[in-house]
Parts: C-alpha cells; structure tokens; sequence
C-alpha cells in the first residue's frame, strides 16, 4: 500500500473535477479525498495499491470534457 499527495493544477475547478476523481478512485479502489484549493488547483490524498495508484495518476492527468490539467504534482 502506498500514500500520495497528489496536487492538479490547471482549469480544474468548476468542470466536474473532483466527481471525475472520485469516480475513477471508486473504479480503482483507492482511498482518500479531494478538495479544492482556493488557488484553483485540486488536492487529493490517495492510498492504494502501486499499479492501481499509477494508473488512477494517469487518469488524473486527463479529467473529464471541459478540464484543462497543466499539471500534476505527486508527493509519496
């Protein structure tokens, strides 16, 4: 099991982000939360398996219709 700090920045707020992520972490297994920043960018905590984690990472980097995501930052 491993634990990461996930930060996403880019138009990420006002399109369905953190539902997308919940769904995907629901699809994944993977625990955690996500919130937003009052900067603009989504936090998310996520503790899960390591194949499963990376996958869900990947999925994060794209977002649902209308997300732009600059980047994503992964701190374990």
């Amino acid at each position: 099991m491993k634990k990461y700090r996930i930060l996403v920045k880019g138009m990420v707020q006002g399109v369905g982000y953190r539902y997308y992520c919940k769904r995907k972490a629901a699809e994944y297994g993977i625990k955690g939360f996500v919130r937003n920043l009052f900067n603009g960018d989504v936090e998310l905590e996520a503790e899960g398996n390591q194949n499963l984690l990376t996958d869900f990472i990947k999925e994060l980097k794209t977002g649902p219709d209308g997300a732009y995501v600059k980047s994503v930052i992964v701190e374990e």
